[in-house]
């Protein structure tokens, strides 16, 4: 998998939720909020200290070029500053997705936004499927079909050695070299375009 998956995931599966039901696509952010602790005086965010990992014998280390984390406030600084332009521009609904510290932000916070700002703000969790769901695990079957989906010419899963206890850090999940595939990413992408035009489409017909 590439650098800067989780926003090429979102970027790609919004242009064509924009498509469908309208819309503008805001530019990628790479930076965002996350667990984090630190160990020998060093700092580790996220997946550096994963003990969730299904694969791998896995240490506290920090994943290669990981470069992302900000801190709650500022990522809490950072959401107020977009939603206030956003409804200053007339907007009334926004969709924000992305990996599960950003997309809890908008559970958490999804009230207060509408209440300040008058702005319906959604991610795309949630459905009958817990496989067909946008970055639901990590680097493993899930994401790795919807890159193949959308630039399948940034996966390499030859590289992933046969030995899972070699596997570099960072997949949690199904197997991906057993379980992923385009066919299932675009499965995915197309469940999450239907459920999020229904959402969409109603939410307009409120405002109406």
């Amino acid at each position: 998998m590439p650098l800067g998956s989780d926003g090429l995931q979102s970027l790609e599966f919004f242009n064509r939720l924009a498509n469908e039901a309208g819309g503008i696509v805001l530019p990628m952010l790479f930076l965002g909020p996350d667990r984090y602790t630190t160990y020998n005086d060093k700092e580790y965010y996220g997946m550096d200290f994963g003990k969730e990992l299904h694969y791998g014998n896995y240490k506290t280390q920090q994943l290669v070029g990981s470069a992302y984390y900000v801190s709650d406030s500022t990522f809490n600084s950072m959401m107020h500053g977009i939603m206030k332009q956003l409804s200053r521009a007339g907007f009334k609904i926004v969709i924000a997705h992305g990996h599960g510290p950003s997309t809890n932000y908008i559970n958490k916070h999804a009230q207060e936004l509408m209440i300040k700002y008058n702005l319906k703000v959604m991610n795309c969790w949630g459905n009958d499927s817990a496989n067909l769901c946008l970055q639901c695990d990590h680097a493993a079957a899930n994401e790795t079909s919807i890159m193949m989906a959308v630039r399948p010419e940034l996966v390499q899963i030859e590289n992933l050695p046969k030995d899972t206890a070699e596997w570099p850090l960072g997949i949690a999940g199904r197997d991906p070299r057993i379980y992923a595939s385009s066919k299932f990413g675009k499965e995915i992408i197309d469940f999450e375009i239907k459920k999020m035009v229904s959402l969409i489409n109603n939410e307009l017909k409120k405002l109406k």
